[in-house]
């Protein structure tokens, strides 16, 4: 029996674009660990009901780089009719998840993901063993959602290269920490912080030195009598009183 039922739905709409509909990849802000090797009882990979997959090879390469990265085998159900319906409601999607699940898999590290498109609207939706939601938290859901939405939009990918490419960046980035990119942005800023400091200093310390040495180049070049005459008047002046 699969003990963690958790089905979310993304829809969207085809269009023309090669940009995101929805925004930025999520970040992966956790660090994860795989599940351990043996988890998995391997099987296929997918089920393909639109004739969508023109080359297995293609598509497995990517699903099977996610299962590398994760230890969670996934597996993907291509389709747009659900108990009989091109619009079930979340109860039929939650028993046909179910069903599907026991009837191919018999561990717990499994990650069902349902593409259901109809009339150029799709939804995904996705049920993972108890097991394998050790790995994919929610977080790491989102982050597979974002990449097949990303990567559906991309009118240069056939439809095997969409999938492929979105589990293989998917698995790599569930599996590492996203790095934010003002990190860098902030250690440029520091540099040239410290450079500024450091170049006043120096101006400042040269135009001290720059001072001293005039004031050393004036006094080499003032002649020994202006001195004495100076004093010599003073005295002279002292003496008179």
């Amino acid at each position: 029996m699969v003990a963690v039922v958790l089905i979310t739905s993304l829809p969207g709409q085809s269009n023309n674009n090669n940009t995101d509909s929805f925004g930025q990849i999520t970040a992966s802000t956790v660090k994860r660990e795989p599940l351990p090797k043996g988890a998995v009882t391997e099987t296929g990979y997918y089920t393909d009901e639109l004739d969508w997959i023109g080359n297995q090879t293609t598509l497995t390469a990517g699903l099977k780089n996610f299962y590398k990265k994760t230890g969670v085998q996934p597996y993907l159900y291509i389709t747009d009719t659900i108990d009989g319906t091109h619009a079930p409601s979340d109860d039929q999607v939650e028993q046909f998840a179910n069903s599907t699940y026991e009837s191919l898999f018999s561990d717990e590290a499994h990650l069902l993901v349902i593409f259901f498109e109809y009339e150029d609207t799709y939804h995904t939706w996705y049920l993972a063993g108890s097991q394998a939601k050790t790995v994919l938290d929610q977080e790491a859901m989102d982050i597979l959602l974002d990449y097949i939405d990303r990567y559906y939009y991309d009118q240069d990918l056939t439809d095997d290269q969409m999938f492929s490419k979105a589990f293989d960046k998917a698995g790599e980035r569930i599996m590492s920490v996203t790095r934010s990119p003002w990190v860098p942005v902030l250690v440029v800023v520091g540099i040239l912080a410290v450079l500024a400091v450091a170049f006043f200093w120096w101006r400042s310390y040269k135009k001290q030195k720059n001072k001293e040495a005039e004031d050393t180049e004036k006094i080499l070049h003032t002649p020994l009598e202006t001195f004495g005459s100076g004093e010599a008047e003073e005295r002279a002046k002292k003496y008179d009183k």
